[in-house]
C-alpha cells in the first residue's frame, strides 16, 4: 500500500523569531537584550551567561527583571538548562502567559568551548599523541567525525532555540577581519586586502537564525536578513534600524503577538531510531531491557513507528545495552574508546548474543 497523504492547510500565524544579535564588544548587545526585559509585552527573561560574567551587572538597567541560569560550565549542563527554559515556555505559552525571553550570551563562548573539545579530543588519538611526543608543536590532526560530533552538540541546541515558543536570543561577537583565499593567504585585489564581516560562531548560525542584527560601536545598528513577509532586507544591502529595540523589532516589524507560536520545525534525522536509543542508554538495569525487548515484539510497523531495518537496529542495541549491565567499567582502561575497550569488543558481541537468546525465550514466555 502506498503511503497515507498527511498535509494540513497553513494557518498564517507569524511565529516566535530567533534572533542573532553579533557585533563589537562593546556596542550594547547585552545591555538592550535585558533592557527588553523591562517591556510589558513579555513574560519571564532567562539569561545563560557563558564566559561572560557580567548577567548581574545588569540588574541594575532600570526597570529590568530577569532571572540568571545557572549551570556548571558543562555542555551537558548548559543543554540541560536550554531545555528546561524551552519547556518553560511551553507551559507559559500553553497558559496563555505573556512570551518567555530566552538569551545566551553568548554564542561565540559557546562555539569556542565546543570547539576546545573537539582538539582536545584529537589530541587524545593515537596518531596524534605519537606527533606530539615527537615534536610537542606539531599540528593536530582533527577527523571529520570529530567536527561531527560538534556539530550535532551545537544543532542540539540551536534548534531548541528554532523551536521555542517564545522569544530565543543569541549574542555573539562579529568582527572584520581580512579575507582569505584557499590557501589561507590574504587575499588582495589591485594591490588593496580584502576585508569581510565573520561572525564568531558555528559558519551557518547566521541562516539558522530567523533574524540577523549588527551592532557596532558608533554606528547605526543594521538588519543583515530576516525571514518575513511583512517587509525585505536584500542582499548585500542590510536595512538601517536607527533606535532599535527588541521590543519594535519583535511586536511591530515581525508582527510577534500573544497568538505567535513556534516553528512547526520537526528535527530532521537520519531514521527513526532516536527515541528508542535515548530510552536504551537510559535503560539502568536488565528488567529495563526486556521490557524495551518485549515492546520491540511488536515488529516494525505503526506501533513501533520504526521500518524493518530501524527496528533490527534498535534490537542490536538492546543486546548491547545488556552487554553493557553486565560488565560495566570499573576502570579507566575500561572507558568507551580506550584501547582496552577496544579489545574486548569481540567478547561483549559474544555475550551480547547469548543474553539476546534468553531474552527471546522470556518474552515468548511472557
Amino acid at each position: 500500500m502506498p503511503p497515507k497523504l498527511n498535509s494540513r492547510r497553513p494557518t498564517g500565524i507569524v511565529p516566535w523569531p530567533f534572533i542573532l544579535v553579533e557585533g563589537d564588544e562593546g556596542a550594547g548587545k547585552t545591555y538592550s537584550a535585558i533592557e527588553f526585559s523591562g517591556s510589558d509585552r513579555v513574560g519571564q527573561m532567562y539569561v545563560m551567561d557563558l564566559a561572560e560574567g557580567s548577567a548581574d551587572e545588569y540588574a541594575g538597567i532600570p526597570g529590568a527583571k530577569f532571572e540568571v541560569i545557572v549551570h556548571d560550565g558543562s555542555y551537558q549542563s548548559i543543554a540541560d538548562q536550554v531545555e528546561a527554559v524551552w519547556w518553560e515556555a511551553h507551559r507559559a505559552a500553553a497558559a496563555g502567559e505573556k512570551p518567555v525571553v530566552f538569551v545566551i550570551d553568548s554564542g561565540s563562548a559557546l562555539w569556542k568551548t565546543l570547539s576546545t573539545w573537539t582538539y582536545e579530543r584529537a589530541k587524545r588519538s593515537n596518531s596524534n599523541r605519537a606527533r606530539l611526543a615527537e615534536n610537542p608543536d606539531a599540528t593536530i590532526d582533527v577527523g571529520r567525525h570529530l567536527w561531527n560530533d560538534t556539530t550535532t552538540r551545537w544543532y542540539r541546541i540551536v534548534h531548541m532555540l528554532q523551536t521555542m515558543p517564545g522569544i530565543a536570543i543569541m549574542l555573539a561577537r562579529g568582527k572584520e577581519i581580512s579575507a582569505t583565499d584557499g590557501n589561507g593567504q590574504p587575499l588582495v585585489v589591485r594591490g588593496r586586502p580584502v576585508r569581510e564581516w565573520k561572525v564568531s560562531a558555528q559558519k551557518d548560525l547566521g541562516f539558522d537564525s530567523t533574524v540577523w542584527v549588527r551592532m557596532r560601536r558608533d554606528q547605526p545598528t543594521e538588519l543583515i536578513r530576516a525571514r518575513t513577509l511583512r517587509f525585505r532586507v536584500e542582499s548585500g544591502k542590510p536595512m538601517p534600524l536607527p533606535h532599535f529595540s527588541y521590543e519594535k523589532l519583535v511586536f511591530e516589524m515581525l508582527g510577534c503577538s500573544i497568538e505567535s507560536q513556534p516553528r512547526d520545525m520537526p528535527e530532521l534525522t537520519g531514521d527513526r531510531t532516536g527515541p528508542w536509543m535515548k530510552r536504551i542508554a537510559e535503560a539502568a538495569d536488565r528488567d529495563a531491557c526486556v521490557d524495551l525487548w518485549n515492546e520491540l515484539n511488536a515488529g516494525p510497523g505503526p506501533e513501533t513507528a520504526l521500518s524493518e531495518a530501524e527496528w533490527k537496529t534498535v534490537r542490536l542495541a538492546v543486546q548491547a545495552r545488556v552487554g553493557e549491565l553486565a560488565a560495566p567499567p570499573t576502570t579507566i582502561d575500561d572507558e568507551p574508546g580506550s584501547d582496552a575497550a577496544r579489545l574486548r569488543a569481540a567478547a561483549e558481541a559474544q555475550q551480547a548474543e547469548a543474553d539476546a537468546e534468553v531474552l527471546g525465550e522470556q518474552a515468548a514466555a511472557a
